[in-house]
Order: structure tokens, then sequence, then C-alpha cells
């Protein structure tokens, strides 16, 4: 498999280029506002890359998507969205960029966090509106988002689990008054080198219940991008995440 990777410079862009080499995978280009030496060629912007890959995995930002979709569409390449931060009209974009294009996209690429999204869901559906839901998320300091993208995958599941009927509430400041029971609250913590901590407390009377996931290194997500450009070659248009690709080998 050849790869274009966009980001390549970031942390997780280098990650991503490491794991390629270990695992036979070729990373053709790169794509970076900032070019760094690598072992591949490094363009500032896509208009500049002519080598030929069979997808792109895209660990920029939100603010190259739109340059990311062109270029994909115009080599009807398929493509991993690592990126966290879209807004609406992103969503937009992207979908119709799947009319066209294959696109994977998810908040995130761990097995891990992916499993723990079922779990959150079930105990949703099991424990009920006895018990408040509230999700506590942690990164590095150097995170620009917030809520983290796989906070708010998890806050979705958890409303799903509880029939759809909760409103999500971004932390709490002042005379909030009491929590009300249609609640789902998400709490962004930034500090130090934390990769990524990710909790969902269900809180009932005189119990709680407390479901989380802590990735020890960036190599967890720089595996499932890899996974996921392997898996997404020759899949016909269409949004695909996580789940897609873990229904071909296990019932999930």
């Amino acid at each position: 498999m050849t790869v274009i990777l966009c980001g390549a410079c970031g942390r997780m862009g280098k990650n991503v280029a490491d794991l390629a080499v270990e695992r036979g995978v070729t990373v053709a280009a790169g794509v970076d506002k900032r070019p760094a030496p690598a072992g591949f060629p490094i363009y500032d912007t896509f208009d500049k890359v002519t080598e030929p890959a069979d997808a792109v995995i895209d660990f920029s930002s939100a603010n190259g998507l739109e340059e990311v979709l062109a270029f994909c569409e115009k080599r009807s390449l398929p493509v991993v969205l690592a990126a966290t931060g879209y807004t609406e009209a992103d969503d937009a974009r992207i979908r119709r960029a799947a009319e066209r294009i294959a696109v994977f996209r998810t908040g995130n690429l761990s097995l891990g966090v992916n499993l723990l999204q079922l779990l959150v869901k079930k105990a949703a559906q099991i424990l009920g509106d006895d018990f408040d839901a509230e999700i506590v998320e942690r990164h590095h300091r150097y995170k620009k988002d917030a809520p983290s993208g796989t906070a708010l995958m998890l806050a979705q599941s958890v409303n799903e689990g509880y029939g759809g009927g909760k409103r999500t509430v971004y932390g709490r400041y002042g005379m909030t008054g009491e929590r009300s029971a249609d609640e789902i609250g998400i709490h962004a913590v930034r500090g130090g080198t934390v990769v990524g901590e990710h909790e969902v407390m269900f809180a009932g009377e005189d119990e709680i219940v407390t479901l989380s996931h802590s990735a020890r290194s960036r190599r967890i997500f720089a595996s499932g991008a890899l996974k996921a450009a392997a898996w997404l070659i020759g899949r016909t248009a269409g949004i695909y995440d996580m789940h897609d690709l873990l229904a071909d080998t296990v019932q999930v």
C-alpha cells in the first residue's frame, strides 16, 4: 500500500510515517504547512503533489479539509479523515465528497475507544434515567479543540443508549441550578503530555459505574489509521467508520 500523508510533520504524522516503515507501507509524499525533512517528499500544498498513491491519510486540522477533499476527489482516492474539530459546514462538505469517493471518518482510531463506545451505549440502555451520565476527557496542552472528537462520539453513544432524548452540557460555571435529568455533561482537561484519556461516569443513587479508556502512546492511532486506509482501498463511495471496519472481522 502507498499513501499520501497530510499533516506529515506533526506529532501524529510522524508516528504514522514511523509505523508505516515497520509495516512495509510506502509513504509516497507528505503535505504540511510547515515542511520539515523526512524520508519522503514534503510539500506545503496538495497542488504540488504528483506522486501516485492508493489512499490519503489526513492528520492535519479541520482548516485543511477543503484542500484534502478536493485533491482526493480529483484523483478519485479514498481518504482517512483523522482530524477533529469539524463544523456543521465541514460535515456537509464531507457528505458531498462521500458521494464521489470513499471517506473513512472517526473521532478516534483506537480499537479500545470504539469498544468503549459500544459499552457506554449498552450501559445507558441498562441503567436508564436513574443514572446521570458525565464525561471527562483529558489531553495534552497542545490540543486545540475542546471537547475532543472522542468525547463527542461517546456522548452520542450514551444518548443513543438513553433513547436520544438527552442534551449535551459543556462544563458548568456559576449558579447553574440543580442538574436536570436530560443532561449529559462533558468536561475537558488540558495539560502536560497526556496522550488521551476518556472517562464516562454513570452516577446513580448510592452507586457509580465508571467506564474509561487511557491511551499510552500515539502508536495506537497511527496503527488504526494504516488499518483504515488499507481497508478503505477498493470501497465504493460513502462514509465509513471504525465500526464498519470491525464488522468485517468481529461481530459488534
